[in-house]
């Protein structure tokens, strides 16, 4: 008799937990994880997508700033997440393709350490100096810079501008200093001020100033113009070739985590990347949405690793 109601006790206590884990997913919120800090791109597009994508899973998206590390911190917050389907990285190429080539012992390996779920889209960069520069093309910044070598210095707020600027630098031969910063809103600040000269920089970031006249355009790095900004040229228009490098995004999970959860959370955020009402918020940030399959984005993932290396070698930037 002991034996039973020692048992029927032990059963009573453990049925909560039982309960708990049968619960569905998701029954709690669930944490984006981004690589750069408030109000950047990342930051913009994540709420926007969380805010539908929230409504789809009946429970919030909380966005966790976690910037540094040429956006690698962000990417060993979600390598060490339970495979729960809590924690996600909204990831771009600076922590899933850059930083582990810049350093001699990757940090975490991008195909092992994490689970695919969908592409998110491409964003569309420009190249901005401050009204101080005497240039008002690409070709003018390019001329002065050569005039004046090891004066002008440039902002980078993230891996894409710091190696696409790097490489404008290494094809036209020109010498500057690069002033690395966290995130873009830190580089802006600087460049407003005249600390720095000019940048490659987001649309969200970038396009407000210079429709309020405080920074100038020179071009797009994309190989068309930007709706967001249509008199300002494309790369091509403005002279150089097209960037081998774009900047994309993706969203990625802790490796293993549950191919049901995945199945889930790649239906849901495909239908949020088609809504007209999330295209449109995202088109004025100058983002291009775009999903794709677990196993498309695990290829091209792996296609941009070498991609990047590539890009590294030719702007002169060793591993550190």
């Amino acid at each position: 008799m002991r034996r039973l109601v020692a048992t029927a006790l032990a059963a009573f206590v453990l049925l909560p937990l039982a309960v708990a884990h049968a619960q569905p997913w998701p029954s709690r919120p669930i944490r984006f994880v981004i690589p750069f800090g408030p109000g950047s791109a990342s930051d913009t597009l994540a709420r926007i997508a969380g805010q539908e994508l929230g409504q789809a899973l009946g429970q919030p998206i909380v966005v966790v700033h976690k910037p540094g590390a040429d956006g690698a911190l962000s990417a060993i917050e979600v390598k060490r997440s339970a495979p729960d389907g809590y924690t996600f990285l909204f990831g771009t190429n600076s922590p899933l393709a850059m930083a582990p080539n810049m350093r001699k012992e990757a940090p975490y390996d991008v195909l092992a350490d994490f689970t695919p779920v969908t592409y998110i889209g491409d964003n569309t960069f420009f190249i901005v100096v401050h009204p101080s520069v005497p240039a008002t093309s690409l070709t003018e910044l390019i001329a002065h810079a050569r005039a004046n070598p090891k004066t002008l210095n440039y902002a980078a707020g993230n891996t894409y501008a710091l190696v696409a600027t790097s490489m404008l630098a290494a094809n036209t031969s020109i010498d500057m200093q690069a002033i690395p910063y966290k995130s873009e809103p830190e580089a802006i600040t600087d460049l407003l001020s005249g600390r720095v000269h000019l940048m490659f920089g987001t649309s969200t970031t970038i396009a407000p100033h210079v429709k309020a006249g405080t920074l100038r355009a020179l071009a797009t790095t994309f190989h068309e113009r930007s709706p967001v900004m249509p008199d300002v040229p494309s790369i091509l228009e403005a002279g150089q070739p097209k960037f081998p490098i774009s900047p994309w995004f993706a969203l990625v999970g802790p490796a293993g985590l549950p191919p049901e959860i995945v199945a889930r959370m790649q239906k849901e955020m495909v239908a949020v990347l088609a809504n007209p009402g999330v295209k449109e918020q995202m088109g004025k940030q100058g983002f291009i949405p775009s999903s794709s399959t677990p196993e498309v984005l695990t290829a091209y993932m792996k296609e941009q690793l070498a991609v990047w290396k590539t890009a590294l070698n030719a702007a002169g930037l060793e591993p550190q």
